[in-house]
């Protein structure tokens, strides 16, 4: 019953490709992995690994074409406002450990609808950081 199925959306479908892609690079490296799409009415944090003693919030942008911008550019303040506040109710539901903590973005680059390209920025901005 294939033909009553919708089709994804074109930029859900490249979302999940890349957010699949930096699930496997991160864990590559080493980090471990904890939750994917953590949501809250202030926003999604895409994944959340603990590297070390620190916990990891990564947003991950996966773009098919860098004709424009980078993808990590569309990380403005506003999105970063956001995440932080995921994060802080991701922290309140562990009771407020005093653990370190970082943001993390990862840009993935797809040629033809495959992964071309990963690049990772590990503490890519902080909570009252400019």
């Amino acid at each position: 019953m294939d033909w009553f199925r919708r089709a994804e959306p074109e930029h859900l479908h490249r979302g999940r490709l890349g957010e699949r892609a930096a699930k496997r690079y991160l864990k590559k490296a080493g980090l471990k992995f904890l939750y994917a799409n953590y949501r809250t009415a202030k926003g999604e944090i895409d994944l959340i690994f603990r590297d070390g003693e620190a916990l990891v919030f990564v947003e991950v942008k996966t773009r098919s074409s860098e004709s424009w911008t980078r993808p990590a550019a569309a990380v403005n303040a506003d999105k970063q406002r956001k995440l932080i506040a995921t994060a802080r109710n991701y922290l309140r539901l562990l009771h407020d450990p005093e653990i370190a903590f970082r943001f993390d973005i990862v840009e993935v680059l797809l040629n033809r609808g495959a992964v071309n390209e990963i690049r990772h920025q590990p503490n890519a901005f902080a909570p009252g950081r400019r």
